[in-house]
């Protein structure tokens, strides 16, 4: 039945349609603290329009999240955000940004479900929040690298005082980045593929 007020169904674009020649879909995960810049990550990376799930923070977090250092948030990821980005013409990274309040940290289980490895993105500003983040991924034992997200007046430190401070191993590799730019968020994921290329070619003890 035809109804003249129902609206037509849109499909997805021609941009939105994973390229022919992809021959591998990698997973991964983009993790951190609270406002850490996640959700601008992922969009600003991915090639597709990316899904979001943010929503207006209401008086229902106050005493519950923790708004210290970004005061001004008025929005947060409530499930997860989605993109995509194409690595090369046959390796495609299907990108998952995770919630950062700790009461979301239930749908991680999900997110992390088929994940090749992760990005723990960290403000400088305010490296305790990524302290517990950190943590779990060790004890997932899920690969990752640290981004440190470049914020107007964030305190700049050398490589080796940021991996002392988050207590990392040497062989995690630590990046900065601009996340609100395609192609510094474009070489964070490039690192992270770097690493697990050079883990899968250790030899297995």
């Amino acid at each position: 039945m035809d109804f003249r007020s129902s609206e037509p169904v849109v499909g997805p674009s021609s941009a939105d349609l994973l390229p022919a020649s992809a021959a591998m879909a990698v997973k991964v995960v983009i993790v951190g603290g609270f406002g850490v810049g996640k959700t601008t990550l992922v969009g600003s990376v991915s090639e597709i329009r990316p899904l979001t799930t943010e929503e207006t923070m209401t008086q229902a977090g106050a005493g519950v999240d923790d708004l210290a250092g970004v005061e001004r948030k008025t929005s947060t990821t409530v499930a997860m955000d989605f993109g995509r980005i194409s690595i090369s013409d046959e390796l495609v990274l299907y990108v998952f940004g995770t919630p950062g309040q700790e009461r979301f940290w239930f749908l991680w289980n999900g997110l992390f479900e088929g994940a090749l490895g992760a990005v723990v993105l960290v403000d400088t500003r305010r490296l305790e929040v990524s302290f517990e983040v950190i943590g779990r991924l060790e004890d997932r034992g899920v690969p990752f690298v640290v981004a440190a997200n470049t914020f107007p007046q964030s305190p700049s430190y050398p490589t080796e005082e940021l991996r002392a401070a988050l207590d990392l191993p040497p062989e995690v590799p630590i990046v900065t980045c601009d996340a609100r730019t395609r192609e510094s968020s474009r070489d964070v994921l490039m690192a992270l593929m770097r690493y697990l290329y050079d883990l899968s070619a250790q030899p297995v003890p």
